[in-house]
């Protein structure tokens, strides 16, 4: 005669179906891919593997498989296909980069279908405040000799520009670069500006410039 069944059997039953429910409801390998895949390409900054399992409402560690298989899989070696960009892991979060290895193809495009599209005269006000940040519209319209105030405003509206406070003399708003700026340039940060010095040896002298170190 079969045993009776017993009020313990219960609560056991209902945890083993929610945990199938649970199994059932993820995504597959391909799903959870093109999801971390349309995440990743709208950041701007890192995304640790935690933060997309939240989001995704999956367990970290299948998030951090998933991420490591991407990458691998871009990299060209799950069979397919090397891709011009990688995904990588900087600083605790994730995100897709341009390989290294069309570097080349990318600075080209950065600096002859991006900058050139500025005018000189906002060129040359973008460089002043790249080389002289945190700076005022005051400080940049000495420097060049002209008004700023409307070349300034072109380049906060697309971007390349913020503010950075109030200066602490005079109290006028200071100008930096963004970075986007750093983007469009192909810099991972302002020490990699090229120095001024072999090309305008008496720019500091000349212009009244105090040169960031690094910059001459």
């Amino acid at each position: 005669m079969s045993p009776e069944p017993t009020d313990d059997a219960t609560p056991t039953d209902g945890a083993v179906q929610d945990t199938l429910d649970e199994v059932h409801a993820r995504p597959g390998a391909d799903e959870l891919h093109a999801a971390i895949e349309g995440v990743l390409m709208i950041v701007d900054d890192p995304v640790p593997a935690l933060d997309l399992a939240g989001v995704l409402g999956v367990p970290a560690d299948l998030v951090t498989e998933a991420l490591v298989e991407l990458a691998a899989e871009y990299r060209g070696e799950r069979g397919g296909r090397r891709r011009g960009f990688e995904l990588r892991e900087v600083g605790g979060g994730w995100r897709i980069y341009s390989s290294p290895s069309v570097a080349d193809v990318v600075g080209r495009f950065v600096v002859d279908g991006q900058t050139a599209r500025l005018t000189q005269a906002s060129l040359e006000t973008l460089a002043v405040i790249a080389y002289r940040q945190p700076v005022t519209r005051g400080r940049v319209a000495a420097v060049r000799g002209v008004n700023v105030d409307g070349v300034v405003r072109t380049l906060l509206a697309r971007g390349l520009v913020e503010e950075a406070g109030v200066a602490e003399e005079g109290g006028a708003m200071t100008f930096r670069t963004t970075t986007t700026f750093l983007e469009r340039m192909g810099l991972s940060s302002l020490d990699e500006l090229p120095p001024l010095a072999p090309y305008l040896p008496d720019l500091d002298a000349d212009l009244g410039v105090d040169l960031p170190q690094g910059a001459s």
